[in-house]
């Protein structure tokens, strides 16, 4: 038994709280998890995890030798680090997800280019607007685009973006032009819809941040989609400027409600809290932050 191997596969159990789902994200059979975490079982003589059908809970052994498996894992990823500086070529697998529309047109191009740099590096792609899990999912780095972080998320700042409220000419003219946020509510505005959807848009009113309810027949969780439904004209929608700026650059829409700021978007690197960051995708961060970021 691979020890090593053994307890790396026991921890992701343990956050997952499933043999299937690290045996899909490993792309192995689930026999070969649970065969893993039966052999360290055996090999400490102790039940690490009770089994039922429905869940998988840690005794009081297992959760202390998790904290355990954590530290030494940690270390032996500290050291392989080491080792990996002293090559100076990152190399191995790097699972990046990064939002679609922001993904595509400014973090892909900077992720080929990593590639043709450093050879020996494998990237795994996601291109999504979902808000992913870093621990349950297995990704090792994400960009995240938000006004609000959690106090547990592990980033550092890439850049920021701006919100803008935009709407068709031709939209304008046949419906009117809102002067204040208030007035949103007699407007067919698109919503973005992610993690539950979305029912009201803030302003920052007086140094504070108010909401303002929305009436929309079109939403959806993309902003590309959005903005283009807004350029021919089915209503407002408020979209991060590197989505919008090309439609304000072509005419297709404008953008109004000037008079109001709307929160700044962050863009971060988050990384996963729960373990040792590899040398490769430090390096990745880096260039990316170099690439991509506020002074640029």
């Amino acid at each position: 038994m691979d020890k090593l191997q053994a307890m790396r596969i026991f921890v992701r159990v343990a956050e997952l709280n499933s043999f299937s789902g690290v045996a899909q994200q490993l792309g192995v059979a689930r026999s070969v998890v649970t065969r893993q975490v039966a052999a360290l079982e055996n090999h400490l003589g102790t039940k690490l995890m009770a089994r039922s059908t429905r869940r998988l809970t840690l005794t009081s052994e297992g959760a202390s030798y998790l904290e355990k498996c954590r530290v030494i894992l940690n270390l032996v990823d500290a050291a392989e680090t080491g080792i990996a500086e002293e090559r100076l070529a990152p190399r191995g697998l790097i699972r990046i997800s990064v939002p679609l529309s922001f993904g595509l047109k400014r973090v892909m191009p900077h992720l080929l280019e990593f590639v043709r740099r450093y050879p020996e590096v494998n990237l795994d792609m996601d291109y999504s607007d979902r808000r992913v899990n870093l621990i349950e999912d297995g990704i090792d780095l994400s960009i995240r685009i938000t006004h609000k972080l959690e106090s547990t998320d592990v980033v550092r700042k890439i850049s920021h973006s701006r919100l803008c409220v935009i709407a068709s000419p031709d939209y304008l003219a046949r419906c009117g032009t809102p002067m204040h946020p208030a007035e949103l509510t007699h407007h067919q505005c698109l919503g973005y819809t992610i993690a539950g959807g979305q029912q009201a848009w803030q302003f920052l009113i007086n140094d504070k941040l108010l909401s303002f309810p929305l009436r929309s027949q079109i939403n959806a969780n993309n902003g590309e989609a959005l903005t283009e439904a807004a350029a021919q004209g089915l209503g407002i929608t408020c979209q991060p400027d590197f989505i919008a700026q090309p439609y304000l650059a072509s005419g297709k829409v404008k953008e109004i409600l000037t008079n109001y700021s709307l929160p700044e978007l962050g863009i971060y690197a988050m990384l996963p809290s729960n373990r040792q960051i590899p040398y490769r995708v430090r390096v990745l961060m880096e260039f990316l932050i170099s690439e991509i970021g506020i002074s640029n």
